[in-house]
């Protein structure tokens, strides 16, 4: 029998994570329906781990997914070739990461990219005009690389204290996405972030050093980093030291 599943009228507040479609059910990890997008909803779903995804023509569908996919900064996994890049890209002057220059455009680009097996996005117009309303209140940033003063690749985030939620990437340049999920993992190193959660399970995310964890374990982790101070969303070119040799600064 198919579980039923909750539907929350705007002012609802949320089920318990627990309380999530089991691995037996048609969508493991569902935990609700309906609800609203405004940010005071958004923060109070990531303040418990849940977060929005859906299509068009659906309703809001929030999720707390166990095991739960997470991106140990510590263990990110720094390929040969991702190396190569990332030496190349810091010791260019036509190279730069930049944060929150171009969040609108970021999120557009996520929105419009191709995705291999799937038709149409879960970026529905709701959902940016959502996250744009939650970068206005200091809670969703971008991360973008730009190579001679284009935006060639970037990713958004949700940030509530120093819990750093991973949304979605864009690349228009080979590794452009992988640039600046390097310079956000030598950010939250910096800042002494431990985590950023990536979601759901992809190879892609696997290869970089994700793995899954516990629910309550990440829900542990949520509820002691979002009452820690915010940090500062900038990038300094020394971060890469996170992640590269040093390299000597000129007098």
């Amino acid at each position: 029998m198919r579980p039923q599943l909750p539907w929350l009228e705007p002012n609802d507040p949320f089920p318990p994570p627990e309380s999530a479609w089991g691995p037996e059910a048609p969508a493991p990890g569902l935990l609700a329906a309906g609800g609203s997008l405004d940010a005071a909803h958004l923060q109070a779903a990531y303040g418990q781990g849940t977060f929005p995804w859906y299509g068009p023509d659906q309703p809001i569908l929030w999720w707390a997914p166990d095991p739960r996919m997470v991106l140990p900064v510590a263990e990110f996994r720094l390929h040969r070739s991702l190396r190569r890049t990332l030496l190349a890209f810091r010791a260019s002057a036509a190279c730069e990461i930049k944060v929150d220059t171009a969040f609108h455009s970021v999120i557009h680009a996520c929105a419009t990219k191709e995705r291999s097996g799937q038709a149409g996005t879960w970026i529905v117009p709701e959902m940016i005009a959502a996250y744009g309303n939650l970068h206005t209140c200091g809670h969703a940033h971008s991360v973008e690389t730009w190579v001679d003063g284009q935006l060639m690749g970037g990713l958004y985030c949700v940030a509530l204290g120093q819990a750093v939620f991973g949304e979605s990437m864009f690349a228009h340049a080979t590794d452009a996405s992988k640039i600046a999920l390097a310079a956000l993992v030598c950010l939250c190193r910096h800042q002494g972030v431990a985590l950023i959660d990536c979601q759901q399970n992809t190879r892609h995310l696997a290869s970089l050093g994700a793995r899954e964890i516990p629910r309550a374990k990440f829900l542990a982790h949520v509820q002691a980093a979002r009452k820690l101070p915010p940090f500062p969303w900038k990038f300094d070119p020394v971060y890469w030291n996170e992640l590269l040799p040093p390299v000597a600064l000129s007098a």
